[in-house]
C-alpha cells in the first residue's frame, strides 16, 4: 500500500515535520508508479553527466583539492576524480559538481535544483548502509518529493528575499531521506528536521559579482542533513515546529509580507508525484533564460536575422525573475566571468542571436569579451511581463526592432524541458553523451547509461559509485 497521508495519520501528525517524517519512513519503492521511477532514473543520469562535465572545469579542481587537503582520505568517491573523501566532504564536492555549471534540473514551481542535492545524498547515504540500487532510487525520490513541496510552499518567496532554496530547502529533503536510509525513528527524524533548520543556508549575494558560493549550496545542505541525523539519532533534541513555528523556516526567511502555502508541504504525498514536474535543462545557464534563448533562436531562423541589422531587443520577463538575470543592468550587460554570464539574460539572448546556439562552449572568456556580444547586450532591455506564468512556467517573450523598421516578436509560454514541454528520453541520452564525454571515453559513457537505466539491478552500490569515472587531480 502506498505511503499516503490518510486523515487519521494527518490528525495524529498535526505538525508538518511529523507528517513528512511519517511519509519518509513509510514510503516503499514498490509504492511509486513505474513512470515516476523511470523519470527519476533519467534525471539521475542527467545530473551525473553534468557532474562529469563539471569535473573538467577549474572550479571543480579547486574545490576537490581544497577538501582533500582539509579532510584527508575517506571512503566516498568524488564523481570524475580518483580521490575518496569522508562522507560529508564527498557530498559537498559532488553537490558542487552537479550544480556547478548550472546545467542541472529545476523543479519549476519550487524554483529549486533538486537533483544537485538528491543524487549526491542518495549515493552516499546508500553506500553508508551497504544498500542497493533500489535504495538509491528510494532515497533520491524521498528527497525530491519532500524538498519540492517545501519549496512550492514558499511561492517563489525565497528568491525574492535573497535566499537560495537549492541550499535552504534541500537540507530538509536530504535530512528526511538520510534519516530513512539510516533507520531513524519518527521522533528522531522530527528532531533532525528541527536541527537542520539551524544549519540550512544559501545567500543570493553571489549573484552580484559572479562568485562561486552557489556551487557549494546543495552539497552543504546534504552535509548538514547528515550531521543533523547523526545528532538526532544520538538523542539531541531539535525544534518541532520546523516549518510553521514563530521562528520556523517560512517566518524567518520570508518575513511578514510573504505568506506561504503551508498545506503544500504535505499535500498529495504518496499520490501526486512532484518528480514529474522537475524540468531538465537544454541550455547550461539559469533556467530563467531558457524561454528567451528558444525565442531568439526561433526568430533568428524564421527571419534570417543578422545581428548587425538589429536596432534593439526587448525581453518581457516576470517581475520576480528580474533580480536574478536582469539587474543590475550594467552588470548583466558585462558579465565578470563565465559563471556570472550564466545569470545574464542580455548575454544569453545575444549569444543565441549571434551564434545560433548556446552550449557549454559558448560559456567562455572569449565569448563574454566578444565585442559583437557586448554590443548586442547594450541594445537589450527588459520590461515586466504581466502575462508571465512564473513560477509554474518560466515564460519568455522577445520584441526585436530591426534597422529596416520591422518589429519581430516571439513568445515561449512554456520553457522547454518542463513537464508541459518535456525533453524526451532520446534528448536526455544525447545530452548525457555530450556532457559525460567531456570526461570519459565513449565506451564508458554507454556503460554508465546502461547502469543507471537498470539501477534496480545494482546490488553493490560501493562498486557502482566507485566506477563513476576517475580523473587526475590537478
Amino acid at each position: 500500500m502506498a505511503a499516503v497521508l490518510s486523515p487519521r495519520n494527518a490528525a495524529e501528525n498535526a505538525l508538518i515535520s511529523e507528517a513528512l517524517a511519517t511519509f519518509a519512513i513509510e514510503l516503499r519503492l514498490d509504492d511509486v508508479p513505474g513512470a515516476v521511477v523511470e523519470r527519476a532514473k533519467l534525471h539521475m543520469l542527467d545530473a551525473l553527466g553534468v557532474a562529469l562535465a563539471s569535473s573538467t572545469e577549474e572550479f571543480a579542481h579547486r574545490i576537490v583539492n581544497a577538501l582533500a587537503g582539509l579532510a584527508g582520505r575517506g571512503d566516498y568517491p568524488v564523481i570524475g576524480f580518483p580521490c575518496k573523501l569522508p562522507i560529508r566532504d564527498a557530498v559537498l564536492a559532488n553537490g558542487a559538481l552537479v550544480h556547478g555549471i548550472d546545467f542541472d534540473d529545476t523543479h519549476s514551481a519550487g524554483v529549486i535544483h533538486v537533483s544537485a542535492s538528491a543524487l549526491p545524498m542518495a549515493l552516499a547515504a546508500t553506500q553508508s548502509i551497504g544498500g542497493s540500487g533500489k535504495d538509491i532510487l528510494l532515497a533520491y525520490l524521498i528527497c525530491v518529493e519532500t524538498a519540492s513541496r517545501i519549496a512550492i510552499a514558499a511561492k517563489g518567496g525565497f528568491h525574492v528575499n535573497g535566499f537560495h532554496p537549492t541550499g535552504m530547502v534541500a537540507a530538509f529533503g536530504a535530512v528526511l531521506a538520510v534519516g530513512r536510509m539510516w533507520g531513524l525513528a519518527e521522533r528522531e527524524l522530527t528532531h533532525a528536521q528541527g536541527l537542520v533548520l539551524s544549519m540550512a543556508s544559501g545567500s543570493f549575494e553571489f549573484i552580484e559579482d559572479g562568485a562561486w558560493n552557489k556551487r557549494l549550496h546543495p552539497g552543504w545542505a546534504v552535509g548538514a542533513a547528515m550531521t543533523a541525523c547523526t545528532l538526532a539519532r544520538a538523542g539531541v533534541i531539535g525544534a518541532r515546529k520546523t516549518y510553521e513555528g514563530r521562528y520556523g523556516l517560512f517566518n524567518s526567511y520570508l518575513g511578514d509580507s510573504w505568506k506561504p502555502n503551508l498545506s503544500a508541504c504535505t499535500s498529495g504525498l504518496g499520490v501526486a508525484w512532484e518528480m514529474l514536474d522537475v524540468a531538465l535543462k537544454p541550455y547550461p545557464v539559469c533556467h530563467f533564460n531558457h524561454a528567451f534563448i528558444d525565442a531568439a533562436l526561433a526568430l533568428r531562423k524564421a527571419h534570417s536575422i543578422a545581428p548587425e541589422e538589429i536596432e534593439s531587443v526587448q525581453a518581457l520577463i516576470g517581475k520576480d525573475q528580474i533580480g536574478i538575470v536582469c539587474e543590475p543592468e550594467a552588470n548583466k550587460r558585462r558579465p565578470q566571468n563565465p559563471y556570472d554570464a550564466r545569470f545574464s539574460l542580455p548575454f544569453a539572448i545575444a549569444v543565441a542571436l549571434i551564434h545560433g546556439r548556446l552550449t557549454m562552449d559558448e560559456i567562455a572568456d572569449a565569448t563574454i569579451h566578444d565585442p559583437r556580444v557586448l554590443d548586442l547586450c547594450d541594445r537589450t532591455t527588459y520590461t515586466i511581463d504581466d502575462k508571465s506564468a512564473y513560477p509554474r512556467h518560466y515564460s519568455g517573450a522577445l520584441l526585436i526592432r530591426m534597422r529596416d523598421g520591422r518589429s519581430l516578436t516571439w513568445r515561449e509560454e512554456i520553457n522547454r524541458g518542463s513537464s508541459a514541454k518535456p525533453l524526451t528520453q532520446a534528448d536526455v541520452l544525447e545530452k548525457f553523451r555530450q556532457t559525460a564525454s567531456r570526461a570519459l571515453p565513449a565506451a564508458k559513457v554507454e556503460q554508465m547509461i546502461r547502469a543507471i537505466l537498470d539501477l534496480e539491478s545494482v546490488t553493490s552500490v560501493e562498486d557502482f559509485v566507485s566506477a563513476l569515472g576517475p580523473r587526475r587531480l590537478a
